[in-house]
């Protein structure tokens, strides 16, 4: 079946359950925390975290244990670094293309961004979310020039506890197809890598809501964009990779 096919023969299904989640799962809060600051020695790195609430830490108590406060803490072991986040809860990648448009130039040596589950919850058609996540390419690399940008993939959403089936399958279907396009499109670029969570093997690492990233998670993801970061810029692996059962990354 076609996905356009699946969509009409379960929407009224998916419907009531899509109206259920979100009535029903707790909102969890953005963590506090600073957005923006300087930390650590040696040569200048400028980090830009950009996208949705896994962006913005959702899941975390603060910001020191989400996405940005620890890859914070590991890259400044050996660099000086001025980082900024630029995240919302409910960002889509047309969203975060509109907030871009107000955010002035400058240079950035690493973007790392979390778009596309808003996206797969919205419904948008593959082909479209494909042509926004190129502008949105198109964009950081001419707005911001730089060094490296790290796509982070979709999250395996079939195991999401917060998901009931069938929408949970529906969902979980819908990400490994925007991930596919992730890597048929970036596949031509020589500054951007893709990393992608392949499998969720312990559902209680997730947030209280069972929809976001606990802190392990968080913890994970930041050592491997670390290690991207070391291998572009030195060649140098900053861990031996025991991850890679959960995690995938591509040129």
């Amino acid at each position: 079946m076609t996905h356009q096919l699946l969509t009409l023969a379960l929407a009224p299904v998916l419907l009531i359950q899509g109206k259920s989640v979100r009535r029903n799962t707790p909102k969890l809060p953005e963590p506090p925390g600073a957005r923006q600051g300087r930390k650590g020695s040696g040569a200048e790195l400028r980090l830009l975290i950009l996208g949705d609430s896994a962006a913005a830490g959702v899941g975390a108590e603060h910001q020191n244990h989400a996405l940005l406060g620890q890859l914070v803490n590991l890259l400044a072991k050996d660099y000086r670094v001025s980082w900024a986040l630029n995240a919302a809860t409910g960002a889509t990648t047309h969203s975060t293309l509109e907030a871009l448009k107000q955010q002035e130039a400058q240079d950035y040596d690493v973007i790392v961004t979390s778009l596309g589950v808003n996206d797969v919850t919205s419904n948008i058609a593959p082909h479209k979310w494909q042509k926004q996540q190129a502008v949105l390419r198109q964009v950081l690399q001419e707005k911001f020039q730089p060094r490296l940008i790290v796509i982070s993939g979709l999250p395996p959403m079939a195991a999401f506890p917060a998901l009931p089936q069938p929408l949970r399958w529906y969902l979980g279907r819908r990400a490994k197809c925007f991930n596919r396009i992730l890597k048929k499109d970036l596949c031509q670029y020589k500054n951007i890598r893709l990393l992608i969570q392949n499998t969720l093997q312990d559902s209680r690492l997730m947030a209280s809501d069972g929809f976001h990233p606990g802190p392990d998670i968080y913890t994970e993801w930041a050592l491997n964009v670390a290690e991207m970061v070391a291998l572009s810029f030195t060649g140098i692996p900053i861990k031996a990779n025991t991850n890679k059962h959960k995690y995938s990354a591509s040129a």
